[in-house]
């Protein structure tokens, strides 16, 4: 993880977030300016090379995205709050399908429905 355990930061980071949100900080900001597009997996990999911090709140996705992305993607049980700053990144797991209230899916059953990575950047 770059930056340590922080999560008000210095540094631009890169974040992996199970869910298609960007969480700015507007306390401190009034605004952001926030640019998303489909990524590929090669362009999902090349962008966690450096390291990343993971703020996937959901254990079957961290097993999906560790095995898909070919590293790591720890399963924070503690679901840290982030706030993304101008310069930082997200790699965003999104699924294409909503799923019904109340529903967990473990590793297996998220393998089976499509879904997009997304990267974000917060200008």
């Amino acid at each position: 993880m770059r930056g340590g355990e922080s999560f008000f930061k210095e540094e631009e980071m890169i974040y992996v977030l199970n869910t298609l949100i960007v969480p700015v900080n507007f306390d401190e900001d009034k605004e952001a300016k926030v640019s998303l597009r489909r990524a590929s997996l090669e362009e999902a990999k090349a962008l966690l090379k450096n390291g990343f911090m993971s703020a996937v709140g959901h254990e079957g996705t961290a097993l999906v995205l560790s095995e898909l992305l070919g590293v790591p993607v720890e399963y924070r049980k503690d679901r840290p709050s982030v706030f993304m700053k101008s310069g930082d990144k997200g790699l965003h797991f999104f699924m294409k399908k909503r799923l019904p209230e109340g529903a967990v899916l473990n590793s297996e059953e998220l393998k089976k429905l499509d879904y997009w990575l997304v990267i974000s950047e917060v200008e």
